[in-house]
């Protein structure tokens, strides 16, 4: 029987892992079975792990891969950064056997004459041990955006290849105990969704802060979606509400506008090797929303219908098409980290005294830090972080992944989360403060700090080491008493992880702690907005309000949206008191 080198989409389903890795036998899985749902799945091709293999033994690389491996540190990986370098630079000098580059030229061939055109295509990454419930491997290989034409195709293959070795992707081998030589490299070769003319972004199944499971947690950014992954920008943010969505009614239960100042196109470079440059957004684009309420919902529905199929949560990736206007699904895979925690087991933290605050951002996780800061601008100052530090930087990416382990916090400029950082803080289980603008300008180098996530959706970085307490409850053994125990409704930012306690729903709702912690405005000041003194404050009040030049509608609307918050919530819970 003659190996199979190239498998086309539509032949793959999940259970090929082996064959062509966890990304594209995802895609094949989502093309066979949840098309006929109307989802949009571009089509493609996968070349295979056997494919993989023989690139290996034609260029002799097996046995000098192998030794290579074995002079790897594997206690304080101090010579990570010379291995993985000979080892993508012995996997770079190697050539296509002419029949693989033959059978992955037809391929894109006959990719190009279905489609009656020369196809811009996406090549993808897609080892044999990623995307799995344990390991999702995320961003540790290398993908290729907007290639066209056979030579710059077989070109993205061979790169992708070459970043199975990639630093960061051996450390996380070492750490999860895969076998280097036993994990393999398949590319998915995609047509590309233009999203560089219109957004892209990321769909979480569950709430992936506290893994609340009732909603579907939806980023957007204009352009590609590697400034979400990456944490270059803040994005929008979408919460919406599966048991109304299932029941056909108005499910949007929470839109928070972020600034998305970086834009990422195809360049229009005349040098062939610059593939995409990240624009500045135009202020109004900034201060638009990327998706409309209808497709917030469409992406809501298939990200439901997806989560179903799998039977698990999911972590997923849309992507709309400028030219089209239509929304595709780029992959699904398993959400690794509150799908395998249970939900009811909490650790819960409490600072004893409060100190200066030195910024806020968004918090991940529910944990409390303290060290010294450490400001660092690329992986390569890692030799300045020591165990226990707080790493302080502008941005992460995957190149950061290997010594992520050492920080007792992490906090960063940009990202929401859903970036980089907060994906890794979640899954090593650290601290992490994300998107706070000024971090490494408000903080100084080797100041003593604690960083705390422990205070809803906000986290804060307090100056010097402050006190808290630590412990672990079991929410299943707590007994619900005879009478009634009721939530108060005062910081919604809470609802979610407070949801696991037992209760028997909402009792009571205090408006002045929705103002302070939701509106954040006094009401009077948006009735006399124009008779304001204080122009810090009015300039505050003015960022917040943009949308409304009647101030006072502000508030109004979004208690309403509060409310209506509320009612979806009680609606839907099953220990809600009607």
């Amino acid at each position: 029987m003659e190996t199979a080198y190239i498998i086309p989409y539509i032949n793959l389903h999940k259970s090929d892992l082996a064959k062509v890795g966890g990304k594209n036998s995802s895609l094949g899985e989502l093309i066979n079975y949840l098309s006929g749902y109307g989802i949009n799945i571009p089509d493609g091709f996968a070349t295979t792990s056997d494919a993989y293999h023989y690139f290996l033994r034609y260029n002799n690389l097996e046995l000098p891969l192998r030794e290579l491996m074995s002079q790897l540190d594997i206690e304080q990986f101090s010579n990570l950064s010379t291995i993985g370098s000979k080892a993508r630079e012995l996997l770079g000098k190697g050539h296509f056997p002419i029949d693989l580059e033959g059978k992955i030229k037809e391929a894109y061939n006959e990719l190009c004459d279905e489609n009656g055109r020369e196809l811009d295509v996406a090549v993808r990454s897609s080892a044999t041990a990623e995307d799995l419930p344990t390991a999702s491997f995320a961003g540790q290989h290398d993908s290729f955006l907007n290639r066209k034409g056979e030579a710059s195709v077989l070109e993205a293959v061979h790169k992708c290849y070459v970043s199975l070795f990639n630093d960061r992707a051996i450390k996380y081998r070492e750490d999860h105990g895969f076998d280097h030589m036993k994990v393999a490299l398949s590319a998915g070769v995609q047509i590309m969704v233009r999203s560089d003319l219109a957004s892209s972004g990321i769909s979480f199944t569950l709430d992936p802060e506290s893994g609340f499971r009732d909603i579907v947690a939806i980023s957007g950014c204009w352009g590609l979606g590697e400034n979400i992954v990456q944490g270059t920008i803040n994005p929008d943010e979408f919460v919406v509400f599966k048991p109304t969505l299932m029941a056909g009614k108005n499910a949007i239960l929470s839109k928070k506008l972020g600034s998305k100042t970086k834009t990422m196109i195809y360049s229009d470079a005349s040098d062939a090797s610059v593939q995409l440059q990240n624009i500045d957004t135009p202020l109004e684009r900034q201060k638009s929303w990327v998706l409309s309420d209808a497709e917030i919902t469409q992406i809501a529905k298939w990200s439901v219908l997806i989560e179903q199929h799998y039977g698990d949560p999911m972590d997923i990736e849309w992507a709309k098409d400028g030219n089209t206007g239509k929304i595709f699904i780029l992959q699904a895979r398993p959400e690794t980290v509150h799908s395998i925690k249970d939900p009811f087991l909490r650790k819960e933290y409490r600072l004893k005294n409060k100190g200066v605050v030195i910024t806020q951002g968004s918090a991940v996780g529910s944990g409390v830090a303290a060290g010294p800061a450490r400001i660092l601008s690329s992986p390569s100052e890692s030799d300045q972080l020591k165990q226990g530090d707080v790493l302080v930087t502008d941005i992460t990416n995957p190149d950061w992944d290997p010594i992520l382990k050492k920080a007792s916090a992490i906090i960063t400029n940009k990202g929401g989360r859903t970036s980089h950082a907060a994906i890794v803080a979640r899954e090593v289980g650290a601290v992490a403060v994300v998107g706070t603008n000024d971090a490494t300008t408000k903080i100084k180098n080797g100041q003593m700090i604690t960083v705390s996530c422990s205070e809803g959706k906000t986290g804060t970085i307090y100056d010097g080491q402050l006190q808290w307490e630590e412990k672990t409850v079991n929410l299943r053994k707590i007994k619900m008493p005879a009478t009634a125990p009721m939530m108060i409704l005062g910081d919604p930012d809470q609802a979610f992880r407070l949801s696991f306690y037992p209760n028997k729903g909402i009792g009571l709702m205090r408006l002045e702690f929705i103002i302070n912690n939701a509106i954040r405005i006094h009401p009077m000041a948006l009735v006399k907005y124009d008779e304001l003194t204080d122009k810090k404050a009015k300039n505050e009040i003015a960022e917040l309000t943009y949308q409304y030049p009647d101030k006072k509608l502000f508030s109004l609307i979004n208690c309403h949206k509060l409310l209506q918050q509320l009612l979806l919530l009680s609606e839907g819970s099953d220990s809600a008191d009607e």
